[in-house]
């Protein structure tokens, strides 16, 4: 064998060409490698010594015989149209892709509703990902019950009352009462909140920081000036009409998607920001940075978010211990919409 095809062996061999080398059957290369199946020792020894003599590095599909893994990780996006628009699950799922690589995992990405997880059940029952990540959570969370039930690891995105599952999430609460506090120490008492679907724990999270905000600064809460479920532009339209009629101070959103179709409206009705009225988010994104003015808002690392989500996804199904609940940190972007 020339030194040329030595060098190069272990980009060209498979287990077909050491079958033909040895004589011997594919399975039987197969077994050898996996270390499962019946086979003798002294053939066992014949085929990694071919192996080491010619540097052949077994494929993925080789590494998945003798580990009984798949290298796949699911992640599960949501399919809601309200949501299609978040680019929160685009940042994310960039930092799940690229861990997972750096790990030998590829991404098989399927979605889910918050009532249909048909798809999620059909990657788990074809045996097509060795773990999940969630990539939110959810009050009726069928996703996560499933997962539990069929014993499939998994990770979620997001804060759960379920203290069985592993979670990352960033600190929304805190980030929001502080956020709020800011607003509230600037002057404002009349501060509007326009709130996402309240089946998603995040929006929990985030109103829970807005109430604990006033609490703790003793003042009373105008529910009047809150705005559950808007999940549409028309939603947010009315909602904003009623804040104006109520002459807020601030128009505060929970997230980047309500805060632009806000925005809209406002420009819409030549209301100026922040003149007439203020506004911010618990939720930054690239629209509200391009605003002129730009827009107060929630900083969070997104992409580092779905990273650590990954790493811990995998190292849970290599069987070591992984903490129950990370918290990441957030920043608050002062802009010029709240001066």
């Amino acid at each position: 064998m020339s030194s040329t095809y030595k060098k190069d062996a272990h980009k060209k061999m498979n287990i077909s060409d050491i079958a033909k080398a040895l004589e011997l059957s594919t399975t039987t290369i197969s077994r050898a490698i996996s270390g499962k199946g019946r086979i003798g020792e002294a053939t066992r020894e014949r085929v990694w010594a071919y192996i080491r003599e010619n540097d052949y590095r077994p494929n993925i599909i080789a590494k998945s015989l003798a580990q009984s893994k798949t290298f796949n990780i699911g992640v599960v996006l949501p399919a809601d149209q309200n949501l299609t628009e978040t680019p929160f699950f685009q940042k994310c799922l960039l930092g799940i892709t690229e861990m997972a690589a750096s790990n030998d995992y590829d991404v098989v990405v399927t979605t889910t509703t918050e009532t249909d997880i048909t798809l999620l059940q059909r990657i788990v029952e074809n045996h097509k990902v060795d773990g999940v990540v969630l990539t939110r959570t959810l009050v009726n969370d069928f996703p996560a019950k499933y997962l539990e039930e069929k014993n499939i690891p998994f990770v979620a995105i997001g804060t759960t009352d379920d203290e069985k599952v592993i979670q990352i999430d960033n600190n929304h609460r805190s980030g929001c009462k502080e956020l709020t506090t800011l607003l509230l120490n600037s002057g404002m008492q009349s501060i509007g909140l326009l709130c996402g679907d309240q089946n998603h724990v995040v929006n929990q999270e985030r109103y829970q920081g807005y109430i604990e905000a006033f609490r703790d600064k003793e003042l009373s809460i105008k529910e009047e000036l809150i705005f559950s479920n808007v999940t549409n532009k028309a939603f947010v339209e009315k909602a904003v009409e009623s804040l104006m009629e109520d002459h807020v101070e601030c128009i505060l959103c929970m997230d980047d998607l309500i805060c632009s179709r806000a925005i809209y409206k406002l420009m819409e009705d030549h209301v100026s920001i922040p003149n007439q009225v203020k506004v911010a988010s618990f939720y930054n994104s690239a629209f509200l940075e391009s605003h002129n003015p730009q827009i107060t808002a929630l900083d969070f690392d997104v992409k580092e978010v779905g990273a650590v989500a990954a790493k811990n996804l995998m190292e849970l199904i290599s069987g070591k211990e992984v903490q129950k609940k990370t918290l990441l940190d957030y920043s608050i972007i002062l802009k010029a919409s709240t001066k």
